[in-house]
């Protein structure tokens, strides 16, 4: 890395493969997927204008060109296609960045991944975009089970036809590599003569990209490093072919040969961009068990019990199972602790996390945690607009285990468990434990109440009990970290921040929003909504005060899979109270008379529980 980073917030090459693949939960769950499948999942998981992709203008941004139809009414994939948006809008290179994870879910099924990418790409792409996306796919599945990289090319060529342009650059790419099999930058000239933008129109064609790509694999030889390296120096779009590739050689050479240079620095997290707060914080080996049990559910097959088991989604749930995984657990100070992936001691299963405590004395601390939340400080580059809400909350049970093999030292270690407090930077500490020299001890307790304001770190501090000539040298292993059960928490607005486009914790669609004497105040000229809350979330009840001012509609949410998805009830014209499912278009579920006045403070009440929805308004 040309730079140090404090958090990866991921552009629209990440959120895209992440958002569009939830097509696979909420419509084509028990079949195969059709463009509009991928269409509906566009329009719910991105917040209009803001983050997931590039907002660039209509007939510009083959990508905004693509939303706007869909909002219109113009289904996928016409949406996407030559004849809806001319011939260079549907060319550019989206038609193959956003499709990574159709080729993951369907591994050695070329065809089918092949397939799958198509009709993903066909909501916003035609032509050389489609045949792009189902290269790609086709090469990733492929990669499953052969690491030989003209063999992943093949597969992918063999899933689009011969004489399209996309082919042609590939093969031109292929035989200059045959004719000068150890200069890239030879084949790289040959390009730009040949293929270079200069030859196709628009910000960023995919044909003179997809001959980088198809050029950084055949002289990467195999080797990821390589190959993303080559990809990266040919410049062009060097973040989306970079990822293109990297996915392929990723796959064909295996989790052994990624090197720690390119591993480390991203510690399995992930920030996104997408409307759910929640799913903007991601932990990626949980991430790749969700896209396992989705390529077991497309090959028809039984999820097996430990994958399954391992799977939880809408808990904070960390093992340390996958090889190499840290699950984004950090440290507050590298000085006295490091941390790594173990296969030595483990609880359950066969791996932890490794803790090495480096000859600290008394007074010396560092903090092992995880980060459930995120603000503005927390980012060196925020492009992509990301927002969040908290993963956990107070109520919840936080529970770990730890293994101490401690070396010197005159005091045996010990830890003290603390959530901390976002707005103070406060650390509420649950008491000292004293750990046992040779065993595995379990740590459990609940997070207390925190007067409104947000949870941004979860974890144990370590803190040396030794004298300096003795100090206190050794590992600890950490294994089986959760944090789940029922949550019960306020939101202070008082202790909140206007940051990010948004106020914390909500991630805000439309509308203006503002902080004003303690209070959210929003101001609309159309349908606006704030979300929060973690997205899986079944039963609950939410109580908001609210005081309409101007307008004769004033609704909370429950249950808002994004922004198309969920229930909302409240206050509407005509003097009712009304609650509404929202399912691609609001539809009123019940309605009952309240004549209700601006300038008059309501207390709104919505429960969902199981089938029943119910909505109390207490004047």
């Amino acid at each position: 890395y040309v730079k140090e980073f404090k958090n990866f917030a991921a552009d629209d090459d990440a959120n895209g493969p992440v958002f569009f693949l939830r097509a696979l939960w909420d419509d084509a769950a028990n079949r195969p997927l059709e463009p509009q499948d991928v269409a509906r999942a566009w329009l719910n998981y991105a917040r209009e204008g803001v983050g997931m992709f590039w907002w660039g203008g209509y007939g510009r941004s083959t990508e905004h060109t693509a939303y706007l139809n869909l909002k219109a009414g113009i289904p996928a994939p016409k949406s996407g296609s030559i004849e809806q948006n001319g011939k260079i809008i549907a060319e550019q290179i989206g038609g193959q960045i956003f499709i990574d994870t159709w080729g993951l879910v369907n591994p050695d099924t070329p065809a089918k991944a092949a397939d799958y990418g198509q009709a993903a790409a066909s909501v916003s792409h035609d032509g050389n975009g489609v045949w792009g996306a189902r290269f790609f796919c086709a090469a990733i599945s492929k990669a499953f089970t052969t690491s030989d990289i003209r063999e992943i090319i093949d597969a992918g060529l063999a899933q689009i036809p011969g004489d399209s342009d996309y082919a042609k650059v590939a093969h031109a790419v292929l035989d200059f590599h045959k004719a000068h099999p150890h200069n890239w930058r030879d084949c790289y000239q040959m390009l730009v003569r040949d293929w270079g933008y200069d030859k196709f129109g628009g910000v960023c064609h995919i044909i003179p990209n997809a001959g980088v790509c198809v050029l950084s694999m055949i002289y990467g030889g195999g080797d990821f490093a390589r190959t993303i390296e080559i990809a990266t120096m040919c410049g062009w779009d060097t973040d989306c072919n970079a990822g293109n590739v990297g996915t392929v050689l990723g796959v064909a050479c295996g989790i052994e040969n990624l090197p720690e240079r390119y591993r480390g620095p991203i510690n399995d997290g992930l920030v996104l961009s997408g409307i759910s707060g929640y799913l903007n914080i991601m932990d990626i080996p949980s991430y790749a068990r969700e896209v396992a049990v989705l390529g077991y559910r497309l090959a028809g097959e039984e999820v097996p019990s430990s994958l399954a088991e391992s799977f939880r989604p809408g808990e904070v749930y960390f093992d340390f199972e996958l090889p190499g995984s840290t699950h984004n657990i950090r440290l507050s100070d590298p000085f006295f602790c490091k941390a790594w992936h173990s296969t030595e001691h483990a609880a359950a299963g066969s791996g932890s996390l490794k803790i090495l405590v480096d000859r600290m004395s008394r007074g010396d601390q560092c903090k092992v945690f995880y980060k459930p939340f995120y603000r503005r400080d927390d980012f060196s580059d925020e492009r992509y607009s990301p927002v969040f809400t908290p993963t956990v909350y107070s109520g919840q049970t936080v529970s770990f285990q730890l293994y101490l093999d401690q070396w010197t030292g005159w005091e045996t270690v010990g830890i003290a468990p603390y959530v901390r407090t976002t707005s103070d930077k406060k650390d509420h500490l649950q008491g000292y434990i004293k750990l046992v020299q040779g065993q595995w001890m379990t740590v459990q307790f609940q997070i207390p109440d925190v007067g409104g304001d947000l949870i941004d770190e979860v974890g144990f501090v370590i803190e040396g009990y030794s004298v300096s000539k003795a100090k206190t040298l050794g590992c600890m292993y950490l294994d089986e970290f959760s944090i789940s059960g029922k949550a019960s928490y306020t939101i202070a607005i008082a202790k909140q921040a206007k940051e990010l486009g948004s106020i914390t914790p909500f991630s805000v669609d439309h509308g203006a929003w503002e902080k004003e004497d303690g209070k959210l105040s929003l101001m609309r000229c159309e349908p606006s909504f704030a979300y929060a809350g973690n997205y899986y979330s079944k039963d609950y009840k939410v109580s908001v005060p609210v005081t309409p001012l101007n307008g004769d509609c004033h609704l909370i949410l429950a249950r808002a899979q994004g922004a198309m998805r969920g229930y909302a009830a409240g206050l509407c014209e005509n003097g009712t109270v009304r609650i509404y499912k929202n399912d691609f278009g609001f539809s009123v579920l019940a309605e009952a008379p309240f004549e209700w006045k601006p300038e008059r403070s309501y207390l709104l009440e919505l429960e969902v529980k199981g089938s029943t929805i119910s909505l109390t308004v207490d004047s």
